[in-house]
């Protein structure tokens, strides 16, 4: 079936909202219901946005945001039809307009952070369907790693991006996290080293080796044997734990 055009009568209200500025409004319907119409769109728009990237909007002033939730709307064709994957429409558009320079290079990535940390305040894993011991101890023991745990890199350090701090190179090592959500709902982070997110990397995989060996074969494929380096991932261990980034052991 050909694709309607905007003077197809069944998409001309819909071309409309899309783009007000650019597409007539269809005829047959009165300007102050068209008004409230769009009114309606674009602010429901608006602050839904706002709400799933609040850093983001808060690097806009009221007009920017407004102009960014209206291009978003008048050019990016959804692939979805549900309303809680919308956010991560918008990063598609972001990302499709990347390459232009129009927004600063640390845009896309800050975006893909925000999000992260909504999708897993909604995320429908239980950390109940890992079965563990919450008091073992993670050394001796098989750690269990949360399913509700996520390890992230970025180029830019998302984590401080903000109005005060709009980094425009990124720096020369990437920023690496932990994302986590506690047993109380609670969403938080916890940035790591090269070393840490390695041993994350192991245990995600492991299923009979005690942290203290899954230390010992992360430092091994490094070729390093350092005790001070030994004692860092043991400590590491300990403080997934305490971040519930571990939940316990088997």
């Amino acid at each position: 079936m050909p694709e309607a055009s905007a003077d197809d009568p069944r998409l001309a209200f819909s071309a409309h909202l899309r783009d007000p500025d650019g597409i007539a409004a269809p005829a047959h319907i009165e300007a102050r219901r068209m008004a409230i119409y769009r009114e309606l769109v674009q602010n429901n728009l608006i602050d839904l946005l706002g709400g799933n990237f609040p850093v983001l909007r808060a690097l806009h002033d009221d007009a920017q945001w407004s102009e960014l939730v209206r291009a978003f709307l008048r050019d990016h064709r959804c692939s979805t039809p549900l309303f809680t994957e919308i956010a991560c429409e918008f990063i598609r558009f972001l990302e499709a307009r990347a390459p232009s320079g129009i927004d600063p290079p640390f845009f896309v990535e800050l975006a893909q952070y925000e999000w992260s940390e909504l999708a897993l305040a909604i995320d429908e894993a239980d950390i109940d369907s890992a079965p563990h011991d919450r008091s073992g101890d993670p050394v001796t023991g098989i750690p269990v790693l949360s399913p509700l745990a996520r390890l992230l890199a970025w180029r830019y350090p998302v984590q401080h991006i903000g109005p005060a701090f709009r980094p425009h190179d990124p720096p020369a090592q990437p920023t690496l996290i932990v994302l986590v959500r506690t047993r109380e709902g609670d969403v938080g982070f916890l940035e790591v080293d090269p070393l840490s997110a390695m041993l994350f990397q192991t245990l995600s995989r492991n299923t009979d080796a005690c942290g203290a060996d899954c230390v010992d074969a992360v430092l091994a494929s490094l070729g390093r044997s350092e005790p001070g380096l030994r004692a860092s991932g043991l400590y590491m261990l300990h403080e997934f734990h305490r971040r519930e980034i571990v939940l316990g052991t088997r």
